[in-house]
């Protein structure tokens, strides 16, 4: 389908240049809200306010929603007040905080200004709680029923009230001090064998629930481990305050994915598209994560100063010289793989701080078969290629065995302390860790080869 869009951009953009706008609407009709977002993404700046307005009024807020935020701020801006009006009257109240968290301030302050005062008071309830929590993902949208209610009186309220609310399939009941008391589905209530059971006979009272302050990131791995097409957010006193939809869930395992990718790789975090980001701003993004792995890096290089006379004192040492960039990247490598898999356990609650000991045990016995292995390849290779000493194949072997153990061991510990005190356990991913193994690596390697070929 991607490619079925780009293609259309040609198109569509030549459409726009001889204004045939009733062909345009039709075209653009086809396509799904998200298909349409990635359009408007991808045409030039100055047509998307012109093809926004030529979309059907009932599925012009649903590719809105879709749009990226640089493309939302294009439009915005050129919205008259009444189109924006318009527009964030269509939308969610979760739907809008998620647009406004990515507005500048002079823009937040005319899309509230444009709010009708029931909504700008939800937003503004959403936006006073903490960052990355619950209560900023929810929608206040929802149908809460009583316990007392029969079928009739359900659907009666969900034809009431239906259009207005994210979701009507999961219906939450509550009692009269908006207590969170079960869970009733339109199913349950249609294929009751009773005709005059209530809600209160049919609804689930071990209801499934996160509270408005509890990590965005853990509720959205709730409703992927308890397989929920919804999920209630309550406050302190357990009172119903808003629902977690499974759209917004998989928005944000796939922004801790990304977040988490980069930081593994040494970038700082962004939410814009890579094609859209200024130069300048990728730079600033990468550039204080080289800076600090450089000078970190300067370890390695007094170690290597700290061994220079014992190096350049006999052919054999000097020789060696040759193989600490093999030692270092097998190191860096080894390092990186357990990592990236506990990292990955820590993110999915797979591993705990308890399990630390579990950890290094086996990774210890993983990394002594691997180290052999490694150990017996590279003996051969440089008796048989390199044709070097039988001294110096050996100190290059029995060091490499150390590094792959010591690797493996620092990148299970680094993201699991990390964790413990607070920190994003991806950011003791790859860069960090290959710079103390290659410290270590080279720590060993010189005095392995002083005891060997100079002992």
């Amino acid at each position: 389908m991607t490619d079925e869009i780009r293609e259309a951009v040609p198109k569509i953009e030549e459409l726009l240049k001889e204004r045939q706008f009733h062909e345009l609407r039709s075209m653009m009709t086809a396509f799904e809200p998200a298909d349409a977002a990635m359009i408007f993404d991808l045409i030039d700046e100055e047509y998307i306010p012109i093809l926004f307005r030529i979309l059907p009024k009932e599925s012009a807020a649903d590719c809105f929603v879709e749009m990226d935020s640089e493309t939302q701020k294009t439009l915005i801006t050129a919205f008259s007040d009444k189109e924006l009006s318009a527009v964030i009257s269509d939308l969610f109240v979760d739907d809008t905080v998620d647009i406004i968290e990515e507005m500048p301030a002079n823009v937040v302050k005319r899309i509230l200004l444009h709010a009708d005062p029931q909504k700008r008071k939800e937003i503004n309830e959403i936006l006073n709680y903490p960052k990355d929590s619950t209560g900023t993902i929810m929608t206040t949208e929802f149908v809460d029923l009583k316990a007392s209610m029969t079928a009739e009186d359900v659907f009666r309220h969900i034809r009431k009230t239906g259009l207005t609310k994210e979701t009507v399939y999961t219906c939450y009941v509550t009692d009269s001090g908006r207590h969170l008391i079960g869970v009733v589905t339109v199913k349950d209530i249609l294929t009751a064998k009773d005709e005059n059971a209530t809600v209160g006979d049919l609804m689930d009272e071990q209801v499934i629930s996160v509270n408005t302050l509890d990590d965005k990131e853990e509720t959205a791995r709730a409703m992927s481990r308890y397989d929920l097409m919804a999920i209630p957010v309550v406050d302190n006193e357990n009172r119903l305050v808003g629902i977690v939809t499974y759209d917004d869930a998989m928005d944000i395992i796939e922004s801790g994915d990304t977040e988490d990718i980069e930081i593994m790789a040494a970038i700082t975090p962004t939410d814009r598209p890579y094609l859209k980001t200024s130069i300048f701003d990728t730079w600033k993004k990468r550039i204080p994560w080289l800076l600090l792995l450089m000078v970190s890096a300067t370890f390695t290089s007094r170690i290597l100063q700290h061994f220079e006379d014992s190096l350049t004192s006999s052919a054999a040492m000097a020789a060696l010289i040759a193989f600490i960039p093999m030692l270092m990247d097998t190191g860096g490598n080894a390092g990186g793989q357990v990592s990236v898999t506990v990292i990955r356990g820590l993110s999915l609650d797979e591993i705990k701080m308890g399990d630390i000991f579990r950890i290094l045990w086996k990774e210890l016995r993983v990394a002594v078969l691997c180290g052999i292995t490694l150990a017996v390849v590279n003996f051969g290779k440089m008796m048989l290629i390199d044709r070097v000493s039988m001294p110096a194949a050996f100190v290059v072997s029995i060091t490499l065995v150390a590094v792959v153990i010591i690797a493996k061991l620092v990148g299970a510990t680094l993201p699991i302390l990390a964790k413990r005190i607070g920190f994003d356990p991806a950011v003791m991913a790859s860069p960090f860790i290959t710079t103390i193994v290659d410290a270590l690596s080279l720590l060993v390697y010189f005095n392995v080869a002083k005891l060997i070929i100079r002992g």
